[in-house]
């Protein structure tokens, strides 16, 4: 599978429409969150025999919902070309390239800008500072 690679300005220039989209998933998140909670607990309580109660069909119907909308978000992140990974801090790592390695420049909600890369295997935890002469 191919990927759009970023250069450090160019993954920087696309953050004012990423913010928007990742605070869209994350204002949308708990809500789905909230929802599945409620199916479940009401799950448990059902008699399986009866099938789905109404107020499950209903649950289940807002979960779609939500799930549909914060799939479309997730769709438009990746026209963009970056990769969301993570729900709770939204997480984004762009594809790049530093020293001739690929590498993610990665980005999570607060930041003001890319300002830090991970190895492709090495994920949040490894997270290190860009170095200055590439930012």
């Amino acid at each position: 599978m191919s990927h759009k690679y970023f250069t450090l300005s160019e993954a920087n220039r696309t953050l004012p429409l990423v913010k928007r989209i990742v605070s869209d998933i994350t204002a949308v998140y708990p809500r789905w969150r909230d929802l599945v909670y409620r199916y479940e607990y009401v799950a448990v309580q059902a008699r399986p025999d009866w099938g789905e109660s109404p107020e499950q069909l209903a649950l289940h119907a807002e979960i779609e919902g939500v799930a549909g909308a914060i799939n479309r978000y997730l769709e438009e992140l990746e026209q963009i070309g970056c990769v969301f990974k993570g729900f709770e801090h939204g997480l984004v790592d762009f594809y790049g390239k530093l020293d001739g390695r690929d590498v993610f420049w990665c980005w999570r909600v607060g930041e003001e800008r890319i300002d830090h890369w991970h190895d492709l295997e090495a994920g949040f935890a490894g997270r290190q500072a860009v170095p200055e002469l590439v930012g």
